[in-house]
């Protein structure tokens, strides 16, 4: 009898210490590695918002001026693509200065015209930017009237020269010509658009009336026009120049 109470007395025990060292609470479930590198976000929130909003398209997207560079303003539209010295109906190339060995030649600040007011050159004329534009004057207010819708109206101007370094006419021991300082154009015919050509030539008599009236509508213009009444040098072409004289101008 005693010895059963002693093997009862010896289990209660035994199952009390087992009791005690069991834990209080459950134990916290680890997390998994990945979990656990993840960084902490500072502020969530914002984080939340710039993920969610939608990137721009690259072709919306508006250029700005960088390193604080302005925006240059639009250009306004030429009034004449290749037009020179400032004025629509001018069409040509600005060239570089021309120098020369001779004293009395060359041209600083010249063009090269192609065509005045729609109407094309045989040749291009090399002149300065005075002389450009008293030619469009002479065409516009003389050449142009004078034939008016005659053979369909004026098609090209033919020409015979412009810039050239030489004495006048071409006379040894003169002086300096006008055409060598790029003052200066010889035009020698009209063509029209029938394809007619009226040369100075041979029209001076038969188309009287149109090349004096070209003739005569230069003077003023141009400081001097010299046709073939002038003297025998300009028997097949009209001269003009923007030379001026305190005289006027000189027209023959």
């Amino acid at each position: 009898m005693r010895a059963a109470l002693v093997l009862a007395l010896g289990l209660a025990l035994a199952a009390g210490g087992a009791w005690a060292d069991a834990p209080q609470t459950s134990p916290r479930p680890q997390g998994s590695p990945r979990s656990a590198a993840m960084p902490a976000q500072t502020n969530p929130g914002v984080a939340l918002l710039s993920s969610a909003r939608p990137m721009a398209k690259p072709g919306k997207l508006k250029l700005a001026a960088m390193s604080g560079a302005s925006v240059p303003a639009k250009v306004g539209k030429p009034g004449a693509r290749g037009a020179v010295c400032g004025v629509p109906g001018i069409t040509g190339v600005s060239i570089p200065p021309i120098p020369s060995k001779v004293s009395g030649c060359g041209l600083e600040d010249g063009v090269k015209v192609t065509a005045v007011s729609g109407i094309p050159l045989s040749i291009p004329a090399t002149v300065d930017c005075a002389t450009a534009k008293a030619l469009k004057t002479w065409v516009d207010k003389g050449i142009v009237p004078a034939v008016g819708n005659r053979g369909g109206g004026v098609a090209r101007l033919e020409l015979a020269g412009s810039y050239t370094c030489r004495a006048r006419n071409n006379q040894e021991g003169s002086k300096i010509s006008e055409h060598g300082r790029g003052r200066a154009i010889d035009l020698r015919g009209i063509r029209l658009a029938n394809g007619k050509v009226i040369t100075v030539l041979d029209g001076w008599k038969s188309e009287a009336k149109l090349l004096r009236a070209v003739h005569e509508s230069a003077c003023g213009t141009f400081g001097t026009v010299l046709g073939p009444k002038s003297d025998r040098f300009h028997q097949d072409h009209i001269h003009v120049d923007t030379a001026r004289r305190q005289s006027g101008a000189y027209c023959r």
